[in-house]
């Protein structure tokens, strides 16, 4: 069997989608994101505006009704429930090839974090057990594609770094050490005007979405490209190299020089 919470709950037995109602579904997959856990823990968490004991009995009724179905992937034990070990769910298989990635850097890893969790936990689902549980899982994955196109990077594989880099912006377009990566992935391949381009598309939309502009770390990074823009007409280089951007407010920055083509 098949678990898969990632874009929506899915159980599949032998390739065959298996009909669950709803509220059996909430069970199945909290149980898949808390292994072991108590029948007491697990009853708090789906029923938490409920008396403990109703909230038992609850439990006990739906584990009940999973038990009638001929595809159950739950099991209880004394206490716990768990998962049947022959449920393999697509979560795990997210964290595995994020510690392999993590331990060993094994490049062959990559194309899994790159391609699992493209979708979020369970879109739709508001209980707080999910939101959690989302985030932690959006965090792991954006953190692994960012280390993964370092590694590639290092090892001069440009191409590869940058397929990683621009997974992780579009998961998450507004932060901001993705993009920074693709600025050093550029650079580091000598594409100067690629490299302001992307700055300046990331600086775009900082702007529009959150009045902000990037960090003076990112900035730092274009440095030597627009100190030679940045200084007047005539002047002589000076020993301190000029940034894009400078301190204090949003309000009080001078804008950063102009590129073609580009207000």
């Amino acid at each position: 069997m098949h678990l898969l919470l990632l874009d929506g709950f899915n159980l599949l037995h032998d390739g065959v989608p298996v009909v669950v109602p709803r509220g059996l579904q909430r069970i199945i997959a909290l149980v898949g994101l808390r292994p072991g856990a108590t029948r007491a823990h697990l009853a708090g968490l789906l029923w938490p505006d409920t008396p403990e004991e109703r909230a038992m009995s609850s439990l006990r009724t739906a584990l009940w009704r999973l038990r009638q179905e001929g595809s159950c992937p739950v099991l209880t034990a004394g206490d716990t429930v768990r998962l049947d070990p022959q449920v393999r769910l697509d979560i795990d298989d997210l964290v595995r090839a994020a510690d392999r990635v993590r331990d060993d850097g094994d490049p062959r890893w990559a194309t899994k974090i790159r391609g699992a969790g493209r979708h979020d936990l369970l879109p739709g689902w508001y209980d707080e057990w999910v939101l959690l549980e989302r985030e932690r899982l959006r965090q792991l994955r954006l953190h692994m594609l960012e280390e993964i196109a370092r590694s590639h990077l290092r090892a001069g594989q440009h191409g590869d770094a940058l397929q990683a880099a621009l997974e992780a912006v579009r998961a998450e377009p507004l932060r901001e050490t993705p993009h920074r990566l693709v600025v050093e992935i550029h650079l580091d391949e000598g594409n100067a005007y690629e490299a302001l381009q992307a700055f300046y598309v990331y600086r775009d939309l900082l702007l529009r979405e959150l009045q902000l502009e990037p960090s003076e770390t990112m900035c730092a990074l274009l440095s030597d490209l627009l100190a030679p823009i940045s200084r007047p007409p005539g002047a002589r280089p000076s020993g301190t190299r000029p940034s894009p951007a400078h301190t204090g407010t949003y309000r009080d920055r001078p804008a950063l020089p102009a590129v073609p083509g580009r207000p």
